[in-house]
């Protein structure tokens, strides 16, 4: 199996080395305030193995972090209370770090580690930073973030607890991502931000795999309908990307209609979705963000075009809800099937609440929980009416 990048909007192919993030000639065409240009998505061309989930590092290079093969459950008392016999939840809440973010940095890690690269840099809104903070500590890798300082208090500790170095930012995602690139282009760090680092839309395909490989093993098919938290996108293009796979292995015969589920608050992707424009134009009035659900809060989705060109190719629907339908989500899963999920999270299951009545009863619902509600216990006391 020989692996390369290849543009995913002009279709020019790439060697996979250290410093290739974006395509040469479609990098040229950014503005400022818009999605990037010039996505690249790593591709095989041979033989994949029967099995397994076919990626661009070998298993060696791999640390020894027990990523992935989160639980796929079926939540009764959910199933029941709602009449919803093919409901599922996907607990990426149970990787290291908490966060479903944990499958991207796996991958960077490796690729890392392969290259003998000492440094991992990147802009978080939280779960991204804590993530490769802990995946770089068992991988011996110097990583430094740079996090807005109104992330949850829990985030930041975690960063500092794994041996990170913690760069505050005063502002928001989008700043800090900027000052990280500076950092990694002066540094020659490897840069680990989300859609400009190929490897994190390829690490996270890998959650498609196992949702269909615990289906088929729980006598399902694969699911009608997952419902994916989107802000800068790159977790669904992901979930797509690893569908796209599974279809091109044959192991599946079509790809499920993904719900991109976003908060009222930074709704990028789903107005996106919605106007009658296309690529960037799409995305020309970016507003601010402000939504409970930090994790999927940014005013430019840095992966917006990549990730609405797969929505709109492939059939996929977006849901706009808003924070106290977030907040109620929140305490209706935890309380209805004992998942604490973040708010981000949660934001996928108010999703499923609102569009459930126009999904077959008889097709099979994967609701991807991508975070812990540890992780922001501010928020979480919010929605019960509580002071922190």
């Amino acid at each position: 199996m020989k692996w390369h990048y290849r543009c995913a909007t002009c279709g020019t192919t790439y060697d996979i080395v250290p410093g290739r993030y974006l395509c040469e000639r479609c990098a040229q065409a950014q503005q400022a305030d818009r999605p990037l240009e010039g996505i690249l998505e790593a591709q095989w061309e041979g033989e994949a193995q029967p099995r397994g989930i076919p990626l661009p590092v070998e298993p060696e290079w791999f640390p020894a972090i027990p990523v992935g093969n989160t639980p796929l459950w079926a939540p009764q008392r959910l199933r029941r209370e709602f009449a919803a016999p093919g409901l599922w939840l996907k607990d990426d809440s149970c990787n290291p770090s908490g966060s479903f973010k944990d499958r991207a940095s796996y991958l960077v890690a490796a690729f890392a580690k392969k290259h003998r690269l000492r440094e991992v840099v990147l802009a978080s809104t939280g779960n991204a930073a804590s993530s490769m903070a802990a995946v770089g500590a068992a991988a011996d890798l110097a990583v430094k973030v740079f996090l807005p300082a109104a992330a949850p208090i829990a985030k930041r500790i975690q960063v500092l607890q794994y041996g990170a170095e913690l760069v505050s930012v005063d502002g928001n995602y989008d700043q800090a991502f900027d000052l990280s690139l500076g950092y990694s282009k002066k540094s020659g760090s490897l840069s680990r931000n989300t859609a400009y680092n190929p490897l994190t839309i390829e690490g996270k395909k890998t959650v498609a795999f196992e949702i269909v490989e615990d289906l088929l093993a729980a006598g399902a098919g694969a699911p009608g309908h997952v419902f994916v938290p989107a802000g800068d996108g790159v977790i669904l293009a992901g979930v797509y990307k690893g569908f796209e796979d599974l279809l091109k292995l044959g192991r599946i015969g079509k790809i499920p209609v993904i719900w991109a589920c976003q908060a009222t608050g930074s709704s990028a992707i789903a107005r996106a979705w919605s106007s009658a424009a296309s690529g960037s134009d799409a995305f020309c009035a970016p507003k601010p963000s402000k939504t409970v659900a930090d994790s999927i809060a940014v005013d430019v989705p840095r992966n917006g075009v990549h990730a609405l060109g797969k929505l709109r190719r492939h059939g996929g629907q977006a849901v706009l809800v808003s924070d106290p339908e977030i907040l109620a989500a929140q305490r209706t899963l935890a309380a209805g099937s004992g998942l604490f999920a973040e708010p981000s999270s949660s934001a996928a299951f108010a999703g499923w609440l609102k569009v459930r009545d126009r999904l077959p009863q008889e097709e099979d619902c994967v609701v991807l929980i991508t975070g812990t509600g540890l992780k922001d216990i501010a928020s979480a006391a919010r929605g019960l009416g509580l002071s922190t």
